[in-house]
């Protein structure tokens, strides 16, 4: 997805995240490095509609979104078909949610603390577990 997405322009990203500070930390970071954020919401039911305008590339869910559960997002947008690949972040260590995150259909995680466009690009090429090659969005291929 990442070459398709180069090929035509710099990746889209929408940020799910409960916390405007950060996300606006993250939009700031993301678009220094080439990385478009097309919108930040905060709860599951702004992220579907948002997903769903917007049509983005990448989608970065908190694992923790207040009440809701960026786990439960996740399976919602899979079910929902959206053509985007879905990353978890969290203030949590990976291996804290290591079998949680294994279990969803998001294509990888990432520490808030270390998100950067490298580490978004990265889980989108490693995905498959081949290197320099695209991942297929949430769990599986799906048309543009």
């Amino acid at each position: 997805m990442e070459a398709m997405v180069l090929q035509f322009g710099r990746l889209r990203c929408l940020i799910v995240d409960d916390n405007p500070g950060y996300s606006d930390t993250a939009r700031r970071l993301l678009e220094q490095q080439g990385i478009t954020v097309v919108g930040m919401v905060s709860t599951s039911a702004d992220a579907v509609l948002a997903a769903g305008d917007l049509q983005p590339d990448v989608i970065l869910v908190d694992v923790e979104l207040g009440e809701e559960s960026g786990f439960d997002l996740a399976e919602r947008l899979d079910d929902e078909a959206f053509p985007s690949a879905v990353i978890l972040i969290s203030t949590h260590a990976e291996q804290d949610l290591a079998e949680v995150i294994s279990g969803s259909p998001a294509v990888g995680f990432v520490s808030k603390s270390e998100l950067s466009s490298d580490a978004i690009r990265d889980l989108l090429r490693a995905g498959d577990g081949t290197e320099g090659k695209p991942v297929a969005p949430v769990s599986g291929p799906r048309g543009r």
